[in-house]
């Protein structure tokens, strides 16, 4: 499978901690933020972007991955990347989300294990790598430091293109950051 660059998007966003609903995804503005992805997927689907990659983390990770296997059922063109830190990313997860993760890896198109053992820098890896393979990052950021925020200094530094959506204000559209 040839996967050219210039048709990538990865994502990047918060884990449950960081989002104002945690893990309750009934919540309207969880409900909302998923239809904004769904909405900015159609949008990169119809400038051309034919691959999207998802680091699998919790939360707004797994919301991206899930909307771009919905989108692929529309269009069988695309295909889906998940791009895993390491083997042990989801084992001390909650069974559920377990469930959840291995379920959606098993749809995805392609599985990347970034590395075979967990250490202390493996995530970082993970994200170099997701933006590493893209011309554009979508993400939901809030402001706060962390591993979101690595990813898109790090997507700035690559001078890709970033669409951000705001957690807080999740029905809004992306902003589009010019470097």
């Amino acid at each position: 499978m040839a996967i050219e660059e210039s048709h990538t998007c990865c994502f990047t966003g918060h884990r449950p901690d960081k989002l104002p609903w945690g893990l309750d995804e009934r919540d309207p503005r969880c409900a909302a933020l998923k239809r904004s992805l769904t909405r900015e997927l159609e949008a990169l689907y119809r400038r051309g972007f034919r691959h999207f990659i998802s680091g699998m983390a919790m939360g707004c990770d797994l919301y991206f991955a899930e909307a771009a296997l919905a989108l692929r059922e529309a269009y069988p063109e695309i295909t889906v990347e998940g791009a895993v830190p390491c083997p042990t990313q989801a084992q001390r997860w909650p069974e559920a989300l377990r469930r959840r993760w291995r379920n959606i890896l098993d749809r995805c198109d392609l599985e990347t294990m970034v590395q075979q053992n967990y250490d202390r820098w493996c995530m970082l890896r993970r994200d170099r790598y997701l933006v590493d393979r893209s011309a554009a990052v979508l993400a939901v950021f809030n402001g706060t430091p962390g591993g979101t925020q690595y990813t898109l200094n790090y997507a700035m530094d690559k001078k890709r293109e970033i669409l951000l959506l705001d957690p807080v204000r999740p029905e809004a559209n992306a902003i589009r950051l010019t470097i």
